[in-house]
């Protein structure tokens, strides 16, 4: 049976790809995958994350993009992939929080449309008492 991904796994994985340098397939990401998680997951278990499936599609467009990091000396080249990988990461986070948004004005709609007023939805939360025995 494949192996459930955390979601640490699924953190690292988005961060290895965000780093990528060359050319990036699935196969390949399976293989890098398996050294930093203990188990080479498969392809789909991968694309099954929307993180994952968001950061691949994001970065195979930079990579067809044609950005090409330039050789240099160690301390600029670390720097480099640094920036490079913060880059991506705000890149992919803007996309996230865009789907966010949508999401958001989607749920607005639907509320609007079924008569849901703006005090209920402004409702605090309810308190939760953990330390309480009594079943409600």
């Amino acid at each position: 049976m494949a192996k459930h991904l955390t979601s640490n796994d699924i953190k690292t994985v988005v961060t290895l790809i965000d780093t990528w340098e060359g050319k990036l397939t699935w196969d390949a990401l399976c293989e890098a995958t398996a050294s930093l998680i203990g188990t080479r997951p498969t392809r789909q278990t991968l694309n099954s994350h929307s993180l994952v499936k968001n950061a691949f599609g994001h970065k195979k467009t930079q990579i067809k993009s044609g950005f090409t990091s330039s050789k240099r000396p160690p301390s600029l080249s670390i720097a480099e992939q640094r920036i490079s990988r913060l880059e991506n990461e705000n890149y992919r986070l803007k996309t996230e929080n865009a789907e966010l948004l949508l999401r958001f004005i989607k749920w607005q709609y639907n509320a609007y449309k079924h008569g849901i007023p703006k005090e209920k939805l402004d409702a605090a939360l309810p308190i939760i008492d953990r330390d309480s025995s009594e079943e409600h």
